[in-house]
């Protein structure tokens, strides 16, 4: 930053020197620094992420209040402006108290319907600087909303925050967008007697009189969404398989049925683990586990290294095998735009037949013929562009199904040998970063040596029930 700014001023006073030498008229220079754009560029969410910012680390430190639902607390953002800065901004909906930048007090305003924190730090940010960015607030999240999400899923007795493609800015605020992962510290300060369970690995626990703080801290970059912490009262189970360690955790507040259920559904998690790793190769993270909330989300969501779930018994394995296939298609390689939604959901329901294929049930082959078989030409599932559903129906039946068929029917043209190369070409060179759609089809072509042109767009962007054909194994 010092260097950059030198540079400029040298330059300038170079220019105001010879325009007193030569009497000419000196021109206004142009503006050093400009204010960050309040997304980062995707068209289904234009506020999600921010421009001229990349983030390396939040550290977060938050006290919650179960019986108030009030959340309050400070988080540290470790960033690197990306081009001349006069402001910036954060994706955060809660009151704010209070903005430093590397220790000295920014402005700060909320702007673009509550979803903005746009900072103005006391100096202008250099392209390329580094800096220490702490947001102070309190409020109480469940009162917000955002894109028709109302997220914070609380009781008097427990919290979770798990939802998608949005949750961060309940909670903490962020660059809130699958292409700026960061590392992720999380401290959280409840009631002595009640647990929380987040990311990665607990660090440790600091015990008062009245409260306890827990500290937890993932090993690797995340999606801001995948960020979560959950509090209130749970059965902590812990192991090793196969020298990675695991962490489960259920819900107290559940039935003493509905527990031991939900914890054998739990258990699962490390074999499910080493059954993936067969296929897709090693495991991406350095640990792993998963927690059944008492509350009712009705979904199960992905949240790096520990998926979240409702409480659906013991028989539901395959859900569990889509949540950790998602570990690797969807955290370890993330969306490019959440337009390219299908390789993670698709990927992670193709993922589920394939289990069911090694685990006695139906072929991956025969559940694409009978999906095929049972949606007629007039059904609306095939009016969804799977590579560009649109914001609405990132979430829709096609996007799950049609995508796992895709796949499926990829499988069936190029056969087993290559199409799973495809799928570890994919995981190996996307690894710890981000993929589209076009990404993916162009490393199927170059890895098949196949021209697949025609196959994707029959198969991902035409809102019509495609060909049955030899090739896609369906004639």
């Amino acid at each position: 930053m010092p260097t950059r700014v030198l540079s400029r001023s040298l330059l300038s006073a170079a220019l105001c020197a010879a325009v007193a030498l030569t009497g000419a008229t000196a021109t206004a220079e142009a503006p050093l620094a400009a204010d960050g754009a309040t997304g980062i560029g995707d068209p289904y969410w234009p506020l999600d992420g921010n421009g001229g910012i990349d983030v390396s680390s939040y550290a977060i430190s938050n006290r919650y209040d179960l019986a108030d639902k009030r959340l309050s607390g400070r988080t540290k953002v470790e960033l690197t402006a990306t081009a001349d800065l006069s402001s910036f901004s954060l994706d955060f909906l809660l009151d704010v108290t209070s903005v430093t930048v590397d220790g000295a007090d920014a402005r700060f305003a909320t702007t673009d319907g509550g979803h903005e924190l746009r900072i103005t730090p006391a100096q202008p940010l250099a392209a390329g600087s580094a800096h220490s960015v702490v947001v102070s607030y309190a409020d109480r999240p469940g009162k917000y909303s955002y894109a028709g999400e109302r997220n914070w899923l609380a009781s008097r007795r427990e919290v979770v925050t798990m939802n998608e493609p949005h949750m961060a800015p309940w909670w903490f605020p962020a660059n809130d967008h699958p292409l700026d992962k960061a590392i992720v510290d999380v401290r959280i300060t409840v009631p002595s007697g009640r647990e929380v369970i987040s990311n990665g690995k607990l660090r440790g626990r600091s015990v008062g009189k009245r409260t306890t703080t827990w500290h937890w801290r993932a090993d690797e970059p995340m999606a801001p969404y995948l960020a979560f912490f959950a509090a209130g009262d749970f059965t902590i189970a812990k192991g090793r398989h196969r020298g990675l360690p695991w962490l489960v955790a259920v819900s107290r507040g559940l039935s003493g049925t509905d527990q031991a259920a939900s914890m054998r559904l739990m258990k699962r998690t490390p074999k499910v683990v080493a059954g993936l790793e067969k296929d897709l190769g090693d495991y991406p993270f350095s640990v792993v586990g998963g927690i059944t909330t008492s509350l009712d989300p009705g979904f199960a969501l992905e949240n790096q290294t520990r998926p979240t779930y409702p409480a659906v018994g013991s028989r539901y394995t395959s859900l569990v095998v889509h949540e950790l296939a998602h570990q690797w298609f969807g955290d370890d390689v993330a969306v490019h735009h959440w337009r390219d939604i299908w390789l993670n959901e698709g990927f992670a329901t193709f993922m589920e037949w394939r289990w069911a294929e090694n685990h006695g049930g139906r072929s991956g082959a025969a559940t694409l013929r009978q999906h095929y078989d049972d949606l007629s030409e007039s059904s609306d599932f095939w009016k969804v562009v799977v590579a560009d559903p649109g914001a609405a129906r990132i979430f829709d039946s096609a996007i799950y199904t049609r995508g796992a068929m895709t796949l499926q029917a990829l499988r069936n043209r190029v056969g087993d040998d290559v199409f799973w190369t495809i799928l570890r070409s994919w995981l190996r060179e996307q690894q710890g970063g981000n993929g589209s759609s076009e990404e993916f089809e162009a490393l199927a072509t170059r890895v098949s040596g196949q021209d697949l042109t025609g196959f994707f767009a029959a198969w991902l962007r035409t809102p019509s029930k495609p060909a049955r054909t030899a090739d896609n194994g369906l004639a």
